[in-house]
């Protein structure tokens, strides 16, 4: 059985994505990047913004300027620290009684590509702020998905606070994006994809595609995925 759950944050917990996608790419325009939206959700969805920066200016210039990276991440936060849908982004339906129902049966933590403030910002107050062990972001972990190391550093971590230990193929990772997705499985896990941001005909690479976890048994989904 299955004996974690490892949750990615946007597209999965979060329904904020649109927030994000605009304001990345409104800082990406202030410096000269051209990035739409077609081609973020057809390209980049699911890698850090660090990650996803770095190939643009590569692209571009040739080379990716560290502190040139760090800039365009500061002024999306700032952008995104304005933005309406960024106040108190909306929660998947289902998401919170999910967290809710898994507590007694596995160990939970959130793995995400994001920044610290703006998951705290967006679960204060919220069941899931008391029922995960840890937050992991791209605050912590230096190298974004598809790369498997925030899964990595997420178990790892895990395994400093809690026993009994956990194995990488006793997790479960709930993704929404193809970058994702192949993170988790490289770091070893299982993985279910939430319909939320691709078709499901695109997530295909996961063990298990579902719409939404709102209903979902959260102990026959720990036995049940294969």
């Amino acid at each position: 059985m299955l004996r974690a759950i490892l949750f990615d944050f946007n597209g999965v917990i979060a329904d904020d994505e649109t927030a994000h996608v605009e304001c990345f790419c409104r800082a990406l325009h202030e410096f000269g990047l051209a990035l739409s939206k077609a081609e973020y959700y057809g390209t980049y969805l699911g890698m850090d913004e660090r990650t996803c920066t770095g190939l643009l200016l590569t692209a571009r210039d040739g080379t990716s300027d560290a502190t040139l990276v760090r800039r365009i991440q500061e002024r999306k936060a700032e952008l995104f620290r304005s933005h309406p849908g960024s106040q108190r982004p909306e929660l998947f339906p289902g998401v919170i009684e999910f967290v809710q129902a898994a507590r007694p049966w596995c160990r939970m933590a959130i793995a995400s590509g994001g920044r610290r403030e703006q998951i705290d910002r967006a679960l204060r107050g919220t069941a899931i702020e008391q029922a995960v062990e840890l937050i992991v972001s791209a605050d912590d972990c230096p190298v974004g998905k598809p790369d498997p190391a925030v899964y990595l550093l997420t178990l790892k971590r895990l395994n400093e606070v809690g026993l009994p230990l956990l194995r990488a193929d006793e997790c479960l990772v709930i993704e929404d994006s193809k970058a994702g997705i192949r993170a988790a499985r490289a770091a070893g896990m299982r993985v279910l994809a939430l319909a939320t941001t691709y078709p499901v005909e695109e997530l295909g690479e996961a063990d298990r595609v579902i719409s939404s976890l709102a209903g979902v048994d959260p102990e026959a989904l720990l036995r049940g995925v294969h």
